[in-house]
């Protein structure tokens, strides 16, 4: 029963996301929900995951983002092996960085 309580309770937080219709939008509710230790660690694992999409290898990403060697490897575990969430997002994610020069 626990483990049904906790998907209910994590689809809340899910739908929740949905909800949201912009970067503004996104930006203040990521900020009250989490830390900023919290908001920097998820934004250096999808950092790792756009290095390692574009094959930089691990002691480059390591080097560049500060990132460590278990982290960036977790990070290639859910790319390879993972629910297929970073396949989803990072094509565009990507073409807008190089579009933007970032990538």
């Amino acid at each position: 029963m626990t483990k049904h309580i906790r998907q209910e309770e994590l689809d809340n937080l899910y739908q929740a996301i949905l909800e949201l219709k912009d970067l503004e939008d996104c930006k203040k509710f990521f900020q009250d929900l989490c830390t900023v230790g919290e908001l920097r660690a998820m934004e250096q694992r999808f950092e790792v995951a756009i290095l390692l999409s574009e094959g930089m290898i691990y002691n480059d990403i390591l080097e560049r983002t500060g990132a460590s060697s278990a982290t960036i490897s977790r990070v290639n575990r859910s790319l390879q092996y993972g629910a297929g969430g970073y396949e989803k997002v990072l094509p565009t994610i990507k073409e807008k960085l190089k579009a933007d020069g970032k990538l």
